[in-house]
């Protein structure tokens, strides 16, 4: 079952060989290991087909002085010298073997580090939508599984793939020229049943293989998203339903690999069949010469030695062939990933922005998710230069979807939007995200310190920067109760501070970032009213040399703005200060009533209309 929001998993189908080209552009950065390791190759293999030819010498030499006269030194002089030839041999195609590894390791390390960069960095520079609806333990299950594969692919096919039909065709050669074409012809026919069989075989299992990949995606999904919202978890007592949820998973991928493992049993035992069949035929065969006196004991024995050089690596490869299935499935779904476009892309000619005055316009704006469920309808409205302009309404009014607009998330369906007269399609986005300091209503931090994750708004910036940013967001007494102050770890996504301290975190990256233009998304909704009227100030006193959008359900932290917005379903109802709004009587006047009343109760403070 495919996740939602990505084509990581493609369906049952054959796996698409033409995904091997995409690997060669990262291969070409070490041609000349490549071509040194290839070199190594050749060399391990003639040095393994020379292997039986030195063995059958020996054998022949001894038989011959077995019934010779014993004193002569040649005789014991000729196998003698055989033997060092044979372990030299031996030696040799090990060595080789070492040497092209180590050459090799290198390409194929790099390759994978290329390409998991560019998985990571792809993944980042996709829209929003994708990863609202990513599933973060499947994805980076893909992503490894993917990387992985990638190294077993080139390893085994440059390594054991193209030397084994290169030793098969030595071979087969040397045993036509050296004896007849009834010992080729075995294991021609041996190779061919062999390979055609696996491949069958293996084709069928694929789909197998596909099962117990996505069955460990959606369990890794599964047990991810659980232990990531664990406090939700034990708020609702939980744990059963999410561990019967957890084992349904399990259960799936248990039976897709009980599946997978009789699959390979049925394979296993067809490869072995074909094996021992064409190996007793050869030995019979060869026996049958010896007998005749048309072949001696060491060409038995080399027929012996060729029979299982040939066919213990044959039995690998096809154990080889089934991975490099499984890889192909593997690196076929990240490259689907990487194959991807964002919704959302500079344009062809965008230049970097340049921020002079900071002047925010929202032309016409219309925007919907789903085209069946407008969200923005022709919202037009300004943000003048160093100027304060809030936007307030009820949930689900469009608020927070302007943000995401102006951030550049999604693009307008109808409309635009321009700062200091230049339309931000026609910027790039890293320019654009660089001149915009957002504090989120929902603030997620690293699992890293408090200073680390402060220092996230601007990663180059002083010690003497951060720590006036934790001063104005009010967060220095807080650091100083804490035993490790800054160098506390927060926690994944931040869960070992308070909603408040999050928030004022999320304010310290903002002013230490000091971007022309901020934007408060809710920046005060998790404080309480004291918290609330220092972080008031704080952003007043940041906000006064910037350009400013807010948004805010509680009134009582707009009340200074140049500009009251209020939006209702997608529209702009009202605007005004907060005292003009007021006379007015309407819609605002109506909400801050509402919230006047709430905050005299015990339960106050906490407002939405």
């Amino acid at each position: 079952m495919p996740m939602r929001g990505q084509n990581t998993q493609v369906a049952f189908s054959e796996v698409n060989w033409s995904t091997l080209k995409k690997l060669l552009p990262y291969l070409f950065e070490y041609r000349v290991r490549i071509f040194l390791a290839l070199l190594c190759l050749v060399g391990a293999k003639v040095a393994s087909v020379g292997g039986p030819f030195i063995l059958k010498h020996i054998v022949d030499g001894l038989d011959a002085a077995g019934g010779a006269d014993k004193t002569s030194v040649a005789l014991y002089a000729l196998p003698l010298g055989l033997l060092l030839a044979y372990g030299l041999a031996r030696f040799a195609n090990v060595m080789f073997g070492e040497l092209r590894d180590t050459l090799f390791g290198r390409v194929t390390e790099r390759a994978m580090r290329r390409i998991g960069l560019t998985v990571f960095k792809h993944v980042h520079s996709l829209d929003l939508d994708f990863h609202l609806n990513r599933r973060t333990g499947g994805l980076s299950r893909d992503i490894e599984r993917g990387v992985n594969g990638i190294s077993f692919l080139l390893r085994f096919m440059v390594f054991n793939i193209i030397p084994t039909f290169l030793e098969i065709g030595l071979v087969v050669g040397l045993l036509w020229w050296n004896y007849d074409v009834y010992f080729a012809l075995i294991v021609i026919l041996a190779v061919l049943f062999y390979v055609g069989f696996s491949v069958v075989a293996t084709e069928w299992r694929t789909r197998f293989v596909r099962e117990v990949n996505t069955a460990e995606s959606r369990s890794s999904t599964r047990s991810v998203d659980s232990l990531i919202n664990y406090e939700t978890v034990k708020y609702f007592t939980n744990e059963d339903y999410e561990a019967r949820a957890y084992d349904r998973e399990l259960a799936e991928w248990e039976a897709a690999r009980r599946k997978n493992r009789l699959t390979l049993f049925a394979l296993n035992g067809g490869q072995a069949l074909i094996i021992a069949l064409a190996m007793t035929v050869a030995m019979i065969l060869a026996a049958n010469r010896v007998l005749g006196g048309t072949m001696t004991l060491g060409d038995f024995v080399l027929i012996n030695s060729f029979m299982m050089q040939i066919f213990m690596p044959l039995n690998f490869l096809g154990f080889v062939y089934r991975e490099m299935k499984g890889s192909m499935a593997n690196i076929e779904s990240m490259f689907a990933l990487l194959d991807r476009n964002p919704a959302v892309t500079d344009a062809p000619d965008a230049v970097p922005l340049e921020v002079s005055a900071g002047a925010i316009r929202f032309e016409h704006v219309h925007f919907a998710y789903d085209p069946a469920r407008p969200i923005l309808e022709d919202v037009d409205f300004v943000v003048p230069s160093r100027h304060k302009v809030a936007i307030v309404g009820s949930s689900g009014a469009g608020k927070s979807t302007l943000s995401k607009l102006l951030f550049r998330f999604y693009d307008p369906t109808a409309g635009r939007i321009t700062i200091d007269g230049r339309d931000i399609a026609g910027v790039t986005q890293q320019s654009l995200r660089g001149a915009i300091g957002v504090v989120p209503q929902d603030t997620v931090l690293f699992n890293m310190s408090l200073y680390d994750n402060i220092r996230y708004g601007r990663v180059d910036a002083s010690d003497d920067e951060v720590e006036e940013a934790i001063r104005l967001a009010h967060l220095d007494t807080f650091i100083a109760r804490l035993p490790e102050g800054g160098e506390t770890l927060v926690g994944e996504r931040g869960l070992k501070l308070s909603g408040g301290e999050k928030q004022r975190v999320a304010i310290a990256r903002a002013i230490l970032k000091r971007p022309p233009i901020l934007v408060f998304d809710e920046a005060t909704s998790s404080l309480d009213s004291k918290a609330e009227q220092g972080i008031i100030a704080a952003i007043r006193e940041i906000a006064s040399q910037h350009t400013s959008l807010v948004i805010a359900h509680r009134l009582s932290t707009v009340v200074d703005a140049d500009n009251i917005l209020v939006l209702e379903e997608g529209r702009i109802v009202e605007q005004g200060n907060h005292e003009t709004l007021l006379a007015r009587g309407g819609r605002y006047a109506h909400l801050w009533a509402i919230q006047q009343r709430r905050r005299e109760t015990p339960a106050g403070d906490v407002a939405s209309a």
